[in-house]
């Protein structure tokens, strides 16, 4: 019951939709960056740091798919629809980065990894009834169902999906003026899709709560 209560918390899953942006960006600048068959980072060799990550450069396609995997991770979660997924994906990719920045000692970075993966566990308790089945062999399992993110999430969630993978591929702003008001205009895009989004969710919000607070009277 206190699950249940938790669930259907229309604040908490608020919470969780935009936590769910959140991580899902968090991969996008350093995957787009592997497609692109670029150096994530410019660390110099002669640091265990630096050697790491230019051995994953030299690997060639497998650079890539590491960048793509993020990527496909990061556009599930913003789905919503399709959250779980990218979430178990999220969890595969960001366990070994999680890892490789306590092994090697990266300056800071270890929190910020530590913080992702409390979110991505936070996030996979939030939806524990859809995994349940799968630690239910050979035993009838029935999945309780809640409300899914509303549509206009979701179209915010492409939205927001679009405009950053579309930011990246216009470039640095300084190299034209085309990319610099192209990056404007997106970044103008994504600011009115979370004011409206959330807009619509608050007023749905209200409603309900005027309705209750009728029905009580």
């Amino acid at each position: 019951m206190k699950f249940e209560k938790l669930r259907t918390n229309r604040f908490n899953q608020w919470i969780i939709i935009n936590l769910r942006y959140l991580v899902g960006f968090a991969f996008f600048p350093s995957g787009l960056v592997k497609i692109a068959g670029e150096r994530f980072t410019e660390v110099s060799t002669a640091e265990p740091i630096g050697y790491f990550f230019e051995a994953l450069y030299q690997s060639g396609f497998y650079w890539n798919f590491l960048g793509l995997a993020q990527v496909v991770a990061g556009i599930l979660l913003m789905t919503q629809r399709f959250a779980v997924l990218g979430n178990l994906i999220f969890l595969a990719i960001l366990s070994n980065i999680w890892m490789i920045t306590i092994s090697l000692s990266f300056t800071g970075t270890w929190v910020i990894t530590s913080l992702m993966m409390i979110a991505v566990i936070i996030m996979l308790i939030w939806d524990k009834h859809k995994l349940s089945p799968i630690f239910s062999y050979n035993i009838s399992c029935i999945v309780k169902g809640y409300p899914d993110p509303e549509r206009s999430w979701i179209v915010a969630g492409m939205i927001y999906a679009f405009c950053f993978i579309a930011i990246f591929l216009l470039g640095p702003v300084n190299d034209s003026l085309y990319a610099k008001w192209g990056s404007v205009l997106l970044g103008i895009i994504i600011f009115f899709t979370f004011i409206i989004s959330n807009y619509k969710a608050y007023k749905k919000r209200k409603l309900i709560l005027n309705i209750k607070k009728a029905d009580k009277e």
